[in-house]
């Protein structure tokens, strides 16, 4: 695909094995969340709709709460053993908990204890997820160089997307065809394995095997040959050990990661809710109708990743910002006069298309981290950006609508999206500052060559 044909074979392989994976493991986790409005009721107890609301709220985010510490977990893995084996790991956790889900027997058939178990489920589907997608996407930034790391890194987002859209698309056609909903977790479980076997085949990225490998050899000629052997390559790396994290970095990263969920949320979560309750549609009808929309949801992301080609990232995500901003301030007016389920949907895919998402601007947002702290800071940041966030929108909508409607929901949008705003403007600097170093450094060695030649001369 254009840029990605400069590659080479092995990390062509490496790019198409990550994708494959994310797709397989986004087909697993998004299973519950897109069938949740048919699975809460089988394993949670029925009650009022505003303590079902409170139960739908509570199985969503116990997905994401638990979400810091897998980044912790994982991020030590990926810095301290690499990234090939963390994304293994991560993948082979997806497949087991796909298993117990499609075995754990109901509500009515064993009480509280299958909302707990469904519910541990979750979490540990949620730790394993946000390893696996950092790790895929950190590996792919440290192979790849710009203009190649953009769709490259982009990529795996949207295969996370297309994944999500497939389990969507496996859950309306099996409940279509009056199908146990079971069969559709086995499959998880099975295709998980699978990506868990794929992923075997990657190589650790050279930047991390690199940085390792000197950091070893210094170690080992320490050991055998004193100090004074191994001192000028301690030294050559003992600067990326002590590097530091810049605070203003990681506050940016988190704004940038608060975004989205509050337009996922919605989008399928909260409208899907309004299906229920104001056109009466079954569970199975809003899969439906959920189906569609990540179809476009899918299209739109794997649009604005191939506009990379042509585009930089950054300019793409203010772009869709300049659209965003008019309709978030209209939203709760269109959602008090949606006439139709047809017009719910096009303000669905307007949210979900146009929100703000770090696709494909993720590459750029990455590499700002320094190498032996990225997998734990990128992983952690963002884990907290999204519990906080889907905790936040999930359990704060139920009551800010009941409150004040469709109006409540401009109380979590508009503060999420201006963070965003500020999060991109900020690595936008980043970048300038690193192109204009650059180019001073080019020009110095550009003038240093041709003093030494006067110099020679004389």
């Amino acid at each position: 695909m254009g840029v990605l044909s400069n590659l080479d074979r092995e990390k062509k392989e490496a790019v198409a094995l990550l994708q494959i994976g994310t797709f397989l493991e986004y087909f697993d986790l998004m299973l519950y969340v897109h069938m949740a409005v048919v699975l809460n009721d089988l394993f949670f107890p029925k009650s009022d709709p505003f303590t079902a609301q409170l139960l739908t709220a509570f199985a969503f985010s116990s997905t994401f709460v638990f979400k810091p510490f897998g980044a912790l977990l994982f991020g030590y893995l990926g810095d301290q053993l690499g990234r090939k084996t963390t994304v293994v790991i991560t993948t082979m956790v997806m497949s087991v908990t796909c298993f117990v889900m499609a075995t754990l027997p109901t509500y009515a058939q064993i009480g509280i204890t299958a909302s707990i178990g469904i519910t541990i489920c979750r979490m540990l589907q949620g730790i394993s997820s946000l390893g696996e997608s950092i790790g895929s996407e950190i590996y792919l930034s440290e192979i790849t160089k710009p203009p190649v790391r953009y769709p490259a890194v982009g990529l795996i987002g949207t295969a996370g997307a297309f994944g999500s859209m497939a389990s969507l698309g496996a859950a309306n056609l099996l409940m279509s065809v009056g199908l146990e909903w079971r069969l559709v977790f086995f499959l998880g479980a099975l295709i998980a394995i699978v990506g868990t076997v794929a992923r075997t085949r990657l190589r650790e990225t050279p930047e991390f095997a690199d940085m390792k490998r000197r950091m070893q050899i210094a170690v080992e000629g320490t050991r055998r040959e004193g100090l004074a052997q191994a001192a000028d390559l301690l030294k050559s790396t003992s600067h990326i050990w002590k590097e530091r994290v810049e605070v203003k970095t990681a506050v940016a990263y988190f704004f940038v990661f608060c975004g989205f969920p509050v337009c996922f949320y919605i989008s399928y979560m909260y409208c899907g809710n309004l299906l229920k309750h104001d056109f009466g549609f079954t569970g199975e009808e809003v899969v439906a109708h959920n189906f569609i929309l990540s179809v476009v949801n899918f299209i739109g992301l794997l649009s604005f990743v191939l506009l990379t080609y042509k585009i930089y990232p950054l300019k793409i995500l203010k772009g869709k910002l300049f659209l965003y901003y008019p309709f978030i301030l209209l939203t709760p007016f269109l959602l008090n006069n949606v006439s139709s389920p047809i017009s719910l949907l096009f303000i669905q895919i307007f949210g979900v298309v146009f929100g703000p998402s770090t696709i494909p601007g993720k590459a750029i947002f990455l590499v700002h981290f320094p190498i032996f702290k990225r997998f734990t800071y990128a992983g952690f940041i963002a884990a907290i950006a999204h519990a906080t966030v889907y905790v936040v929108t999930s359990f704060g909508l139920v009551y800010l609508t009941r409150v004040f409607g469709h109006w409540g929901l401009l109380i979590i949008t508009l503060p999420t999206t201006i963070g965003f705003t500020l999060g991109v403007k900020y690595f936008e600097r980043l970048e300038k500052n690193i192109e204009i170093q650059t180019s001073e450094r080019t020009k110095n060695n550009t003038f240093r060559p041709n003093v030494s030649r006067v110099r020679k001369t004389y």
